[in-house]
This record gives structure tokens, C-alpha cells and sequence, in this order.
């Protein structure tokens, strides 16, 4: 027994990871780190324009108006779990992260992006309730089952997160230190582990077909009833509205669920690829910061509140 116990304190030697990044060229560094804080800063004030606009017009309080705010909430709280930790490493080279930091931003970002895929598969619910049942819409999709729908996306996520979590910390990493990836995410902390991670991986493959696969098929499963729906509709203007309404909601999963099923539903025995980090910056930073751009241009709803916020200034004089 003694033995093991110091056996498990030689291996436990690990007390920061270095992050690899996205390129170790400093000019590289250095457009990288305008490129994501200028989309980490238009991703902020985007969202917040989003969320200020729906909650001050009277006429974005429907159902799904109060799911895109949420989602808004969301994609700051999500870029902010990595991309400050980031820029702080392109910018100061200095690309190291405590154990405990490490562990903290892993948990805050697979739960948020966790909470993404489970609100996305609430939204495209909802559109269908809009649009295949519109007479029930009201009823089914008041304000206190739309807020119960939330807290559902949130604490089940955030739950999740915690148990893969707690599994993953509790492997042992005694070397190597450093992380192939920009940020702490489950797979490429996983790599790095001194033990066999099969047990692990069924796990995250678990939780990403009850957490992602499960949710995505919802929205292809409301979507397909929607087509439906909206071809058997004679006039072309109705059409032209419905399929408007679901564009950029199609959009985003499109973004977001594409990349996201890549990275935690393939096998995870390999070492983390270059390729990899290429497409985590598209659930993790493009999907988000696109968020405000696709909602305000492609939806017309949007576009006359922000006008009415933007005129409502020149009528005070």
C-alpha cells in the first residue's frame, strides 16, 4: 500500500500546463491577438446591443426574443471563459496556466458551450410550436415554461460539466505539460493524462450524444416539421417570413453544431491535432461573435428595433 500511495505522489507532479497555442511565430502572434480581440470585443458589445435592444422594445417580448437574449447572456459568458486567457498569452508570450486555473476554465467552458447546444434545441422547438402550432403557441410556450426551459438548459449543463469534470482532475498527470490547444478544454487535458483515459472517453461520448447529438437531432427533427409545414402554406410572402424567421437560427447550428460534433464525438485515443484547434475557435469564438451579426441582419424584428433605439435620441430634441 505504501508503495502505491508513493508511487501516485511521484506521478502527481504536474502543477501548470503550457499552452501551445495557435502559432509560436511572433508576427503571427501578433495579428492573432488583434484578430481575437477585435472579435472578442465585437462579440461583447454585439450581444449586449442584442440583449439592451430586446429588453427596452415592447415588441420583442415574445417567446423567442427571450430565448436570444439568453443565448446572448450566453456567447459572453462563453468567449469570456477562453479568449481573455488567450490574448493575455499572445500577448505577454508568457502561455502557462495553473492546475487550478486550468481546471476552473474547463469547467466554465464546457458548460457554457454545454448550455449552447441545450438552448439551441430549446429555440428550434419553439419556432416549430410558432409555426406548426400556432394556436397553441401561446399557451404551450408561456413565460413560466420558457423560463423553466432555461434553468433546464443551464443546471443540467452545468451538472454535466461537473461529473466529466471531476472524473477527468482526478486522473493522474505527471508529464508531459504542455497543452496543444489556445485554452483548458476536456480532450486535449485529457491527452495529457498518465493512466488509460477508455473509461473517459466513453463518458464524454456519453454525455455529447445526451448533451449534443440529442438536442441536434430535436432541431433537425423541428425543422424537418417546419419544411414542412411552411411548403404547404400557398402564399409566397408567409413562406418568405417563415423561412426568414428559422434562417439564422439554421445558421448558427449550422456554425456551432458542425464544429462542435467533430471535436467530442470522435475517437479521442490520438493526440490533439493542429486541426483540432482550428475547429474549436469556430464553436468557441467565430459562432459567438456571429451571433449578433446573423440575429440583427437576418431578422427583420431586430432590425426595426434597433432603428427605433437609434431614432428615439433625435426625437428628445
Amino acid at each position: 500500500t505504501t508503495g502505491i500511495i508513493m508511487a501516485r505522489e511521484n506521478q502527481s507532479v504536474v502543477t501548470e500546463f503550457i499552452f501551445q497555442g495557435l502559432s509560436s511565430q511572433p508576427r503571427t502572434q501578433t495579428v492573432l491577438f488583434t484578430v481575437f480581440l477585435v472579435f472578442y470585443l465585437f462579440t461583447i458589445f454585439g450581444n449586449i446591443m442584442i440583449i439592451t435592444v430586446i429588453r427596452a422594445d415592447c415588441q420583442l417580448q415574445a417567446p423567442m426574443y427571450f430565448f436570444l437574449a439568453n443565448l446572448s447572456f450566453l456567447d459572453i459568458c462563453y468567449v469570456s471563459s477562453n479568449i481573455p486567457q488567450m490574448l493575455v498569452n499572445l500577448f505577454t508570450k508568457k502561455r502557462t496556466i495553473s492546475f487550478s486555473g486550468c481546471a476552473a476554465q474547463m469547467y466554465f467552458s464546457l458548460a457554457f458551450g454545454m448550455t449552447e447546444c441545450v438552448l439551441l434545441g430549446v429555440m428550434a422547438y419553439d419556432r416549430y410550436m410558432a409555426i406548426c402550432h400556432p394556436l397553441l403557441y401561446t399557451t404551450v410556450m408561456n413565460r413560466k415554461v420558457c423560463i423553466h426551459m432555461v434553468m433546464a438548459s443551464w443546471t443540467s449543463s452545468l451538472l454535466s460539466s461537473m461529473v466529466i469534470n471531476s472524473l477527468t482532475l482526478q486522473l493522474p498527470f505527471c508529464g508531459p505539460d504542455i497543452l496543444n490547444h489556445y485554452f483548458c478544454e476536456v480532450p486535449a487535458v485529457l491527452a495529457l493524462a498518465c493512466a488509460d483515459t477508455a473509461l473517459m472517453e466513453l463518458v464524454i461520448f456519453i454525455f455529447s450524444i445526451l448533451i449534443v447529438f440529442i438536442p441536434f437531432l430535436l432541431i433537425i427533427t423541428s425543422y424537418a416539421h417546419i419544411l414542412f409545414a411552411v411548403l404547404k402554406i400557398q402564399s409566397a410572402h408567409v413562406q418568405s417570413k417563415a423561412f426568414s424567421t428559422c434562417g439564422s437560427h439554421l445558421t448558427v447550428v449550422t456554425i456551432f453544431y458542425g464544429t462542435a460534433i467533430c471535436m467530442y464525438m470522435n475517437p479521442k485515443s490520438r493526440p490533439p491535432q493542429d486541426r483540432d484547434k482550428v475547429v474549436a475557435v469556430f464553436y468557441t469564438i467565430v459562432a459567438p461573435m456571429l451571433n449578433p451579426l446573423i440575429y440583427s441582419l437576418r431578422n427583420k424584428d431586430v432590425k426595426r428595433a434597433l432603428r427605433r433605439a437609434m431614432n428615439r435620441p433625435k426625437s428628445l430634441f
